[in-house]
């Protein structure tokens, strides 16, 4: 079956965005096929829209990594629906997914502000396998001692700090704390280099993709930790490889708002 598609971007983290809603969902061989950049047409994610289950709101919409798996959520991503399904004159919508749903918005600068989860911290919650909450867990990967944060933005995240990203480890020890037996459902790993207390500089290891140019929740998860360990400001600038993120964290309780481009980049139809 031949389907139109739209592809995105948010700061070069791409996205295929499908409607569903009458289609059968693609074998995660099909997604993985579709995803191949040589084979395929070529996605960190596939967004597959389908009408909302909630009242109130605008769409439904799963996360397909490029290895097929499902992720519960994905902040970049959410931007660029949002972009594509915004009707004209509209300015703030509400997104759908597994868990619950996420406000966004429509600046008049042309970007798109997303209304993240509030940061759950609990270990079983994130998962991640802890007796007691911390600030800092300690973790041994690859021979190497090492001090993380963790935090769930809706999906797992460790977050490093290091002293350059340029120079930080990100294909060494990404995939090894992306499996980390400490992580029952695999993480997103962080490596954030802090500039100043309103601005730091971010690589990311996504799960079930690798290294990507942008990550809009491990942008959101870096600033939380950076926060909680007394390192940040409440608004922080996120400078990814892909571009920047702005980044609006008030602490415990709140939801993190995230700032930043959707850009389409072309339209065209393929066989699901």
């Amino acid at each position: 079956m031949h389907v139109p598609f739209t592809k995105m971007h948010g700061l070069g983290n791409d996205f295929v965005l499908i409607r569903g809603d009458d289609v059968p969902l693609p074998s995660p061989e099909r997604i993985r096929l579709l995803a191949d950049r040589h084979r395929g047409i070529g996605f960190d994610q596939l967004l597959w829209l389908e009408a909302p289950k909630r009242a109130g709101d605008d769409i439904h919409y799963r996360i397909f990594n490029t290895d097929g798996s499902e992720a519960e959520q994905c902040g970049n991503g959410a931007r660029c629906i949002a972009r594509l399904i915004a009707r004209p004159g509209q300015q703030d919508l509400r997104l759908g997914h597994g868990t619950g749903s996420v406000g966004a918005r429509l600046e008049s600068d042309g970007r798109v502000s997303v209304e993240m989860a509030v940061p759950e911290f609990r270990p079983a919650l994130v998962p991640f396998n802890a007796e007691d909450e911390s600030l800092h867990y300690k973790l041994a990967a690859g021979g190497d001692a090492l001090e993380v944060g963790v935090v769930s933005m809706g999906n797992p995240h460790a977050v490093l700090q290091v002293p350059d990203v340029a120079s930080a480890p990100v294909q060494r020890l990404g995939p090894l704390l992306e499996r980390h037996e400490r992580f029952p459902n695999r993480a997103n790993i962080g490596f954030m280099q802090v500039l100043a207390p309103n601005r730091i500089r971010l690589r990311v290891f996504e799960r079930g993709v690798g290294e990507t140019a942008a990550c809009g929740t491990g942008a959101c998860a870096a600033v939380v930790i950076g926060r909680i360990w007394s390192l940040l400001e409440p608004e922080v600038t996120v400078d990814l490889p892909g571009g920047a993120l702005q980044i609006r964290w008030q602490g415990p309780g709140h939801p993190v708002w995230m700032t930043g481009e959707a850009v389409t980049v072309f339209e065209g139809t393929v066989q699901v």
